[in-house]
């Protein structure tokens, strides 16, 4: 028998829990949760007992009694380097304590790996969360003091498609000069030099609007927006995060849905379509800038990128950025983080300490 992992990935409504041995996967299993069952809970930490009682009960179906290594998905921690961590004691205590940069419910993640991990005897880890902080020091600036651009992105996925670019171009990772661009329903879009991630849009607060987010938006009008006395908090919460972006202009947020109504003739569909297109292709251009030399590739990846007609109109407006664009359609994070567990095992990657 080959070395076995467990793989824990809380989402908002559900938990996904898969066992891995060799690299391949053997087993998986979705557990959802309705919004009945979830409005109780205040904090993602409220729901560490209810998850891990269905968790528990899988592992015994599934009679483990012992894997070689339980890894689950990163929270919002304070900046860290990329790589893979030991979910020690100071992480679970930051957890607990609430020293996050946000709330989520990835942040229990950890603690549900040690706890899975305690039972299988088996060390536990995570993986390159969305803080990872890789931002060179021109990248943080902003325009005012007050306020600091932060390193905030899809870190897990967009670091195991530049892996996948390396292996297929024949390039060290740490010759890897590309710029990725993670479309789901927020957008990330990244340059990558010498295989880091130097700077980014924040998918809350820059770069192009997404199927349910707003993207930057100009700053004077937001202000106004905001102080006009017509809107409570939440709803413009809810308009840059939610219910922002293709949502709110078209009352959905589904791009084949977007597409089905151009088809049909809907003229304000296809302008709304083809903005995004236009805003997406222009934030690659701009990042393509701040790598400084004309990146080896342009990878396109996340949910949107299965979308074939959205993908072959964004290549059009970049493929003068690069030689070669590469479509990883999706985000597969049950294998990205087992992929990890395996690197750390096979002892071709070293375990960081978190502190």
């Amino acid at each position: 028998m080959g070395k076995r992992v467990l793989v824990i990935n809380p989402g908002a409504t559900s938990t996904k829990i898969a066992l891995f041995e060799s690299n391949e996967i053997k087993n998986s299993r979705k557990v959802e949760y309705s919004a009945d069952e979830l409005k109780g809970f205040l904090k993602s930490t409220d729901q560490i007992d209810f998850r891990w009682k269905d968790i528990k009960k899988i592992i015994e179906e599934w009679k483990i009694n012992k894997v070689d290594g339980v890894i689950g998905r990163g929270g919002l921690f304070h900046p860290l380097q990329s790589g893979i961590y030991r979910a020690n004691d100071k992480m679970l205590k930051d957890i607990k304590d609430g020293n996050m940069v946000a709330e989520h419910i990835s942040n229990i993640g950890a603690i549900l790996a040690r706890k899975a991990g305690d039972m299988l005897f088996s060390d536990a880890f995570i993986v390159d969360p969305v803080s990872v902080d890789e931002f060179e020091d021109v990248s943080r600036i902003s325009g005012i003091p007050e306020i600091e651009r932060k390193a905030l992105q899809h870190t897990l996925n967009i670091k195991q498609v530049v892996r996948r670019a390396c292996r297929k171009l024949e390039i060290n990772e740490n010759d890897a000069n590309f710029v990725v661009a993670h479309l789901g329903s927020g957008i990330s879009i990244c340059p990558i030099k010498n295989g880091r991630i130097i700077d980014a849009n924040n998918a809350i607060e820059e770069g192009p609007f997404s199927p349910e987010r707003s993207g930057g938006l100009p700053a004077y009008s937001l202000f106004k927006l905001c102080f006009s006395g017509k809107y409570e908090e939440e709803w413009i919460k809810k308009r840059l995060k939610g219910n922002g972006g293709l949502a709110s202009y078209l009352g959905t947020n589904d791009l084949r849905d977007v597409e089905g109504m151009i088809d049909k003739g809907d003229e304000k569909a296809n302008l709304i379509y083809r903005a995004m297109v236009y805003q997406t292709a222009k934030e690659i251009g701009a990042m393509s800038a701040a790598l400084g030399i004309k990146p080896k590739c342009i990878i396109l990846t996340g949910g949107l990128a299965h979308q074939k007609r959205f993908i072959d109109k964004l290549i059009r407006r970049i493929s003068f950025f690069t030689d070669k664009v590469l479509v990883y359609p999706g985000e597969d994070e049950l294998t990205s983080m087992a992929d990890a567990a395996f690197r750390v095992l096979n002892g071709e990657e070293k375990v960081k300490e978190y502190v």
